[in-house]
């Protein structure tokens, strides 16, 4: 059914708002997009003067999609090489979306992000809706096809397994620029000590290169082993070098709302590093270097002049 200039205007109208929930569902920038792209298909076979609500009709059908997606990637993931971490956002990015509370802005952190992998696709979604964009669990029933207590059911069940992974907390900026600083300080001085305080004692550092670039297949656990990996992997060689092509420059921006290190070469962004501070200390980094997950990253990162990186590591 041909739609009218009017109806593909009223879609539009919600593109960006359907985008910025199927990345929260997904994990996945490029896979949000396909999922939006298809909610619109749906939209163009559907006669849209039936539809009383169109954001309602509009958020059911891409939630739907999306739960569809992740059943399947589950399987996919199986067999996936090595960690699956999501695709870093950085700073400025639109499909953020909006962080005016701390639960928006604590639900696309790349730390939760990675924890709701753990959830089941309908526990995913009660959270996203419920905990980002503060849905009443009336409306989440009649998108999931649910009762309403169920979604309740099934919030209060993803909510926990969230906070058992990790304790909200939010921390001056200024501590977290110091903390990062201290870091590189330390990761480039050669020396073990220094790193291992700056951590919390159950740190971890997963990386996700999709089996295109080298990386470990199981995280480092503890401070000790992040430490001893942190401070190799700071250490010049001409083997890294040769590995990624040149020197790459190191750069400290924001993704997904934490502090984030950003690999930089020739233009292209080849590594996104997510720090996780606690008052503790560091308890995490995720680092992202598949390049099929980083080429929406370089896009954002060439739209903005970010001046010369702090340190060439390699």
């Amino acid at each position: 059914m041909a739609l009218t200039v009017n109806d593909v205007d009223r879609f539009e109208a919600s593109r960006r708002r359907l985008e910025v929930i199927a990345y929260r569902l997904l994990g996945s920038a490029s896979e949000a997009e396909d999922a939006v792209q298809e909610t619109f298909l749906r939209w163009q076979a559907t006669d849209v003067d039936r539809i009383e609500v169109p954001e309602a009709w509009l958020t059911k059908v891409l939630t739907n999609l999306c739960l569809n997606q992740l059943t399947s990637a589950r399987a996919r993931r199986e067999t996936y090489v090595g960690e699956w971490l999501p695709e870093p956002l950085l700073d400025g990015d639109p499909m953020l979306g909006p962080a005016d509370t701390a639960e928006q802005r604590e639900s696309v952190s790349y730390a939760v992000l990675t924890l709701l992998e753990r959830l089941s696709p309908n526990e995913r979604a009660v959270y996203v809706l419920k905990e980002a964009f503060d849905y009443p669990h009336r409306e989440i029933a009649e998108i999931l096809d649910i009762t309403e207590s169920a979604s309740q059911q099934l919030f209060h069940r993803a909510k926990k397994h969230v906070a058992q992974g990790r304790a909200r907390t939010e921390i001056d900026e200024a501590a977290v620029r110091r903390i990062v600083d201290e870091f590189l300080a330390a990761a480039t001085s050669g020396r073990t000590e220094p790193l291992v305080r700056l951590l919390t004692q159950d740190a971890v550092a997963v990386g996700d290169g999709g089996g295109k670039v080298p990386a470990r297949a199981k995280a480092f656990e503890g401070a000790l082993a992040v430490a001893k990996f942190m401070r190799g992997l700071f250490k010049p060689s001409k083997a890294k070098r040769d590995l990624v092509g040149g020197s790459p420059g190191m750069y400290v921006t924001t993704s997904n709302g934490e502090p984030a290190l950003v690999a930089v070469l020739d233009g292209r962004v080849i590594g996104v590093t997510c720090l996780e501070i606690t008052p503790e200390g560091i308890a995490a980094f995720r680092s992202q270097v598949n390049p099929d997950k980083l080429e929406r990253a370089t896009r954002v990162w060439a739209a903005t002049d970010h001046g010369e990186p702090l340190l060439t590591p390699f």
